[in-house]
């Protein structure tokens, strides 16, 4: 129930906790892939400040919010002295402190060494919706040991997402979502209507914390969570949509930053004109990198053919609707075979690629990632992360006319995958929607120097799109490129972890032009 003055709004049904589900969030699947792929030390999570503290600690945040952390026993770890977790109440609105509030999740594990503890390093995992928490309680096997022996790790999951207040809509109207590529305008106003029907009743399952869970309110979460620690200033690694919250905390609270590392940065100034034309060139340059592996890699399943004339013959077929699933019996539209194709792109699985390619040509079975998540009806409500993107990104488009153009565009710059499948998706589900953090020129003046790390072939965050993020962060911004493929870069290579984690322990930031080599694809 909902009630006034620093109470807490709780769900009218909760949802199986074990059966939580990121229902649309690209990047829970993109997570999994990176996790399956890598073997070395990867991204940062959350942990807990030194041995000496334990317990509850009590602190002034920004606005004069007065938080609390009450540190427990972790359910997932209850035998490990150094990892906990808590809660943390704030408000709902930053603008009206005094009335509803909400319970932050949060995960800690101590620095290992307590006497050479730098600070609080934070991590947020992006999605939109993905958990801090859950990585926080596996930080030791995805950082590297100097990372865990000089920084108190703390993940937390952002609100309305998993632990903390998750936004949650009916599963029978999710299930009901129409083509994300509308052929006609009356597909297209039906597109628009079902998406206010959507936010609707989101918002009537979620109660008023589904009006303030962008970026910028994640932001002021994070100051809060950092007085609640007691820490003069916070360390960041923050991949993918995590960026966004890292650079809203540097624009609101410059002075709190010691430092921050921004992996596959997103830039959080394009238009839409800019989103479509951006991801679009982006992903045909990483095709044409697949095609250059396939033609010098034997074990290539595609070897020796012309693969860009297999990809336009398949495409074709897609639009005669004759491009089928196997295993579902359904058609693949040009869209849905994009999608599949750039699923492949997120951590260079290009073998896999290419047996796709080859099985869809033969009329054989294949794995094919979908843009249309399936909902499961067996539950009335579903967990559903994706608003938070439509509060922070304002991507307007008015009519099938306009809608067209912007697919033209695209596929000026991408001749054969003619889109950024994912540009497409997002403007597709928040058409309709007005954005409350819509995009800007970075204003930050803090006095820390800043890491920007991005892969040059990123499906998801286009490398001129980092190129032009270090650019508004003017002298303080500092660009590492990983001349490779794929998203989120750090986990990569021994030359990205060592350039990370010695920025973050160090603050020395590589020389300009640094970059380093692509791990074998």
């Amino acid at each position: 129930m909902l009630t006034t003055k620093r109470t807490t709004f709780r769900h009218p049904r909760r949802v199986d906790p074990r059966r939580r589900r990121l229902l649309g969030s690209l990047s829970a699947v993109v997570a999994v892939l990176v996790a399956l792929s890598l073997n070395a030390p990867p991204s940062l999570a959350g942990t807990t400040p030194t041995a000496t503290r334990t317990g509850s600690v009590t602190a002034a945040a920004a606005g004069g919010w007065t938080g609390r952390i009450d540190w427990q026993a972790c359910p997932e770890r209850p035998d490990d002295p150094g990892t906990r977790c808590g809660t943390l109440r704030l408000p709902v609105d930053w603008a009206r402190p005094g009335g509803e509030t909400f319970e932050l999740a949060l995960a800690r594990r101590t620095a290992t060494d307590p006497a050479a503890r730098i600070g609080v390093l934070v991590f947020n995992p992006g999605g939109p919706g993905l958990s801090g928490v859950d990585v926080a309680l596996t930080a030791d096997s995805q950082l590297g040991p100097d990372v865990l022996r000089r920084f108190d790790i703390v993940g937390f999951d952002p609100r309305g997402t998993v632990r903390s207040a998750p936004v949650r809509c009916s599963s029978a109207l999710l299930a009901q979502q129409p083509s994300l590529t509308p052929a006609n305008a009356a597909e297209f106003e039906r597109l628009r209507t079902y998406n206010r029907l959507l936010r609707d009743d989101c918002r009537a399952h979620s109660g008023p914390l589904f009006d303030h869970i962008d970026s910028a309110s994640v932001a002021r979460d994070t100051e809060a969570i950092r007085a609640a620690l007691g820490e003069r200033q916070l360390s960041f690694y923050q991949w993918s949509y995590g960026t966004l919250i890292g650079q809203s905390y540097a624009e609101l609270f410059p002075d709190r930053v010691r430092a921050l590392v921004m992996d596959s940065v997103m830039d959080h100034s394009q238009g839409v004109r800019e989103y479509f034309r951006s991801g679009a060139a982006s992903n045909e340059a990483l095709f044409h990198e697949f095609v250059a592996w396939c033609e010098r890699t034997p074990g290539c399943a595609l070897h020796g053919r012309d693969v860009p004339a297999l990809y336009d013959q398949l495409m074709r077929r897609a639009d005669a609707g004759t491009l089928v699933d196997p295993a579902t019996g359904a058609k693949l539209t040009w869209f849905d075979f994009a999608f599949a194709t750039v699923i492949n792109f997120f951590d260079a699985t290009w073998a896999d690629l290419a047996n796709m390619l080859l099985a869809l040509e033969r009329g054989e079975a294949a794995p094919l990632a979908s843009p249309m998540a399936p909902v499961e009806n067996d539950e009335d409500l579903t967990e559903y992360a994706l608003p938070a993107f439509c509060q922070d990104w304002s991507l307007p488009v008015d009519s099938f006319a306009e809608w067209n153009r912007y697919l033209e565009l695209s596929r000026a710059a991408a001749p054969h995958l003619r889109a950024s499948p994912l540009a497409v998706r997002f403007t597709a589900i928040c058409l309709g929607w007005t954005a409350n953090n819509p995009q800007h020129r970075l204003r930050v003046r803090t006095s820390a120097l800043l890491l920007v790390l991005n892969g040059r072939y990123d499906p998801a965050t286009p490398y001129d799109g980092a190129q032009r993020v270090v650019r508004q962060l003017g002298s303080r911004g500092h660009l590492l490129t990983y001349e490779g493929s794929g998203h989120a870069s750090y986990p990569r290579t021994e030359c990205t972890r060592r350039q990370v984690e010695r920025y973050l322990i160090t603050r020395t930031t590589p020389p300009v032009g640094a970059s380093c080599p692509a791990a074998p694809a």
